[in-house]
């Protein structure tokens, strides 16, 4: 009894996805499996236990066995999806495209859609869920509404008001509109098969999907760890409980 009672209040186990990338730490330079800090916290603060996932082609066998062990998935941000995996050849100012991660995290992706699993994907995530479910990319948004309103520069962040579609679980969680943290040159152009739009920045860019078959599978284009704004981490974990 006592170790159905310990099990039963374990926090829930949310696989945060992670990216190769060259680092430098003490007297190291090397390539690393990273994610911002502010992921983790995030999910812990929403009172998940946050699980790594490193960038390896897991594969088809695999990745439902990694995902089995999991309650709910976070795909973070980072890089540009290759643009072979949605009918275009690269723009200029893509950027940042590793196919071993686009492979991993969509085998990842497919299983947890096959799981029913949570689902919170952010920025990459979002582009890389409408590109599984055949939706296509803008490769750069400065070209395509001349303007860089949501993202200044390169590393840089930008304050942007979004406008939630009503009756959606991107407007039960954050309300009719709300001022978010967006840094990203590329956006949804063609939505994908299932996916609904709940939230448009002012100049008309997507800024949220969501899979209406699903409990729980929202994507946003911006990013809610940088901010302190813990209601999208808190219902990912509310649709678990």
């Amino acid at each position: 009894m006592i170790l159905v009672a310990v099990l039963s209040s374990s926090p829930p186990v949310v696989g945060v996805t992670t990216y190769r990338q060259r680092a430098s730490w003490g007297p190291w330079d090397r390539v690393a499996a990273l994610v911002p800090a502010s992921y983790v916290a995030s999910v812990a603060a929403a009172g998940g236990l946050p699980v790594l996932l490193p960038p390896c082609e897991v594969g088809d066998d695999a990745a439902p066995a990694l995902v089995g062990a999991l309650d709910a998935l976070v795909l973070v941000g980072g890089g540009d999806i290759d643009p072979a995996r949605y009918g275009q050849e690269p723009h200029p100012a893509t950027a940042g495209v590793d196919a071993g991660r686009d492979a991993s995290e969509i085998a990842l992706l497919c299983a947890a859609l096959e799981a029913e699993l949570p689902v919170l994907a952010i920025c990459r995530g979002m582009q890389l869920l409408n590109v599984h479910l055949g939706g296509t990319l803008i490769q750069h948004v400065p070209e395509a509404l001349g303007h860089a309103g949501h993202q200044p520069a390169a590393g840089c962040f930008a304050d942007v008001e979004v406008r939630t579609e009503q009756g959606t679980l991107a407007a039960q969680i954050v309300g009719e509109s709300t001022v978010v943290r967006c840094s990203h040159h590329q956006a949804l152009s063609d939505v994908g098969a299932g996916l609904v739009v709940s939230a448009r920045a002012a100049d008309g860019l997507v800024e949220a999907v969501e899979l209406a078959s699903a409990r729980f599978v929202l994507g946003v284009q911006w990013h809610p760890e940088e901010d302190g704004d813990g209601r999208l981490f808190d219902a990912l974990m509310d649709s678990v409980r």
